[in-house]
């Protein structure tokens, strides 16, 4: 996804290679049976912009994930989400 979301960016002439964006990814996992099982996963996306990058970057984040090939394969399988913040 970060990659994914990086390109979006890139492709809006928002910077964000090195450490201008960076996920954070938690993920909760449940007991099925005697497994363990991931059930949800939470992107945090961190992203150094200048402020009048803002409102576009926010749009790329809003759309991103159907095009993104990790969150199209497993939508179906495990709720994840993301969020977007920016850091000074």
């Amino acid at each position: 996804m970060l990659g994914t979301f990086g390109g979006a960016l890139e492709a809006r002439q928002i910077p964000a290679l090195s450490d201008r964006l960076v996920a954070r990814v938690t993920g909760e996992v449940e007991l099925d049976g005697k497994v363990l099982v991931i059930r949800r996963i939470h992107v945090r996306l961190e992203l150094r912009a200048a402020p009048e990058h803002r409102e576009t970057a926010e749009r790329a984040h809003g759309t991103f994930a159907d095009s993104c090939p990790l969150y199209r394969t497993l939508r179906s399988a495990i709720a994840i989400t993301s969020e977007l913040a920016f850091v000074e």
